[in-house]
């Protein structure tokens, strides 16, 4: 209805401008998701690190500490592909994310956490 109201004088070029401004955001959004994605990997390889260590008796208690953290990330980013593969989950998975938020439990691992946080600044 809004396309009917305004009448531009250039309106190919309105439409160049818009697609042009939606594969700018998408770009933005899979770099941040590449970041994100090779966060977690950092992480999870250390964890198998710390884990291989502890199993030699090499690793102190605070490491193990990190590494569990990142074990209850790894176990979250799964439990989201599970959505993932599910038939409509461009619907299901931002829901599962907003009910999980509204009921105070945190449903996306650590790196796409802090990721939401900082841009939110």
């Amino acid at each position: 209805m809004r396309l009917i109201k305004v009448a531009h004088k250039a309106p190919i070029r309105v439409v160049r401008i818009s697609k042009n401004r939606q594969k700018l955001k998408l770009k933005r959004s899979l770099i941040a998701l590449k970041g994100a994605l090779e966060q977690e990997k950092q992480e999870t390889e250390e964890m198998l690190d710390i884990y291989k260590r502890y199993t030699q008796g090499q690793a102190s208690k605070d490491e193990l500490k990190v590494a569990n953290k990142q074990f209850v990330d790894v176990v979250k980013g799964l439990g989201l592909g599970v959505f993932a593969i599910l038939p409509f989950a461009p619907i299901t998975i931002p829901i599962i994310i907003k009910l999980g938020s509204k009921l105070g439990v945190d449903v996306l691992p650590s790196s796409f956490s802090v990721q939401k946080d900082s841009k939110s600044k």
